[in-house]
């Protein structure tokens, strides 16, 4: 992603598409705003899905406001009467030779169990390019940002990532992993390791480098916008955006050999003007099985993107099925899914897209949709609509979803019709 394309306009730079009708399933489910973004100071402008503490508690991010207006990690608490209460425990700050705690988180967060949060920043830090962070947890309430990594702009000498539009996992020994959308060797981005260490800072290692097209003409991936997921064996899985065999993006795996060196492997690249989808930019989820799934914001059966997965052959190779064409018309269904899907335990996946739904409502395109894919005894994926968003109140969810433990789904959406700010939500399916 270059600088001058930035994540909030990518819904209208989404939208853009040709319009074309199919059939969808609907279904009843409950719809509630649980909290709605403010003008001044408040966060605005979430655009990742949220994370529960063990208590019960909503984290997440936003792209803009908080106190200086670039960025914030905010808390939503449930009050004794079903309420929530909006805190926003953190608000990034603007560039200055002051600052360099980074701005403009793209990403969600990720919890280590102890009640400290990690997180990216997609501009900003010592580097410029974005950092790795910490928010730690104090006593009076109040939280402690650290970075742990600064990356350096794209230029002459830096080998570093830039630009990370994903968040971050951990490994079973406490080490930090993710992706850059920029840098690198060749500039295409990164994957990179965070170690820590006995004096309390960090060491950053690039696993891998992607290739441009121009390096790797038919081959290696570019451009990875989302998050890792890890298999039982340790290989890392993810989407890149470009790159590939048709330059519209790879499903990758990357292998930790005996020396410790990192291999990547392209496990499937997607193709322009077809059917089997292509430009995926949220990550990848796995099954008790090895099967990966994700989505695609582009392509399909009418170019509205799809649901995708998977599945590794008895000859090693990979196979691709796709479970869901979503279409780009005025049909109840959605299109651009732009977030990871979620699973239940019973092997539905649930997720959202940013356009589609009822075109009477947002411009172009519609304001988007909660969708849910249940599998059936054919070996089909039948589509269901949980909800279509109608700007008020809430439109256009970029982000994935979560679930609590009684099944209700939680999200976020990028605008509204009433303040246009944001919004987090939940669904009863």
């Amino acid at each position: 992603m270059s600088r001058n394309h930035t994540p909030g306009t990518t819904v209208a730079l989404l939208v853009i598409v040709v319009l074309v009708s199919v059939s969808g399933a609907w279904a009843q489910s409950s719809y509630k705003t649980l909290y709605r973004f403010k003008a001044g100071k408040d966060a605005q402008s979430p655009h990742a899905g949220l994370i529960f503490d063990t208590a019960g508690n909503l984290y997440g991010t936003t792209l803009e406001g908080g106190a200086q207006g670039a960025g914030a990690v905010f808390k939503l608490t449930r009050n004794s009467d079903g309420t929530w209460t909006e805190t926003v425990i953190y608000s990034f700050c603007l560039d200055s030779p002051q600052c360099g705690a980074g701005r403009n988180p793209v990403a969600g967060l990720t919890s280590d169990g102890t009640g400290n949060l990690y997180g990216t920043t997609w501009h900003g830090g010592a580097g410029g390019g974005g950092v790795v962070f910490r928010l730690t947890p104090n006593p009076g309430g109040t939280w402690a940002l650290s970075v742990l990594h600064s990356f350096c702009t794209v230029g002459p000498g830096c080998a570093d990532g830039d630009e990370p539009l994903a968040g971050v996992i951990f490994d079973a020994v406490g080490n930090l992993y993710g992706t850059t959308s920029a840098g690198g060797v060749y500039g295409p981005g990164t994957v990179f390791e965070l170690m820590p260490k006995s004096d309390g800072s960090w060491e950053e290692k690039v696993l891998h480098s992607f290739c441009s097209v121009e390096t790797c003409p038919g081959g290696g991936g570019g451009g990875p916008e989302a998050r890792l997921v890890f298999d039982a064996t340790g290989s890392l899985y993810g989407t890149t955006n470009a790159g590939g065999a048709d330059y519209v993006g790879t499903v990758f795996e990357l292998t930790q050999s005996r020396d410790g060196k990192w291999h990547e492997k392209v496990l499937y690249s997607f193709c322009s003007f077809c059917r089997n989808g292509s430009n995926p930019q949220a990550g990848l989820i796995l099954d008790a099985a090895g099967n990966l799934y994700g989505t695609t914001t582009n392509g399909g059966e009418a170019g509205g993107g799809i649901v995708f997965k998977l599945t590794q052959t008895s000859g090693g190779r990979w196979k691709e099925t796709v479970l869901h064409s979503f279409c780009t018309g005025d049909c109840g269904d959605g299109y651009i899914p732009g977030g990871e899907v979620t699973s239940d335990a019973a092997g539905n996946l649930y997720g959202t897209t940013v356009g589609g739904g009822n075109l009477g409502f947002c411009p172009l395109a519609g304001c988007g949709v909660v969708y849910k894919l249940t599998p059936q005894s054919s070996g089909k994926w039948k589509e269901t609509t949980l909800h279509v968003f109608i700007d008020r109140p809430a439109a256009y969810p970029l982000g994935s979803l979560v679930f609590d433990a009684s099944g209700n789904l939680y999200g976020t959406a990028a605008v509204d019709g009433e303040s246009n700010f944001g919004s987090v939500f939940e669904i009863t399916p």
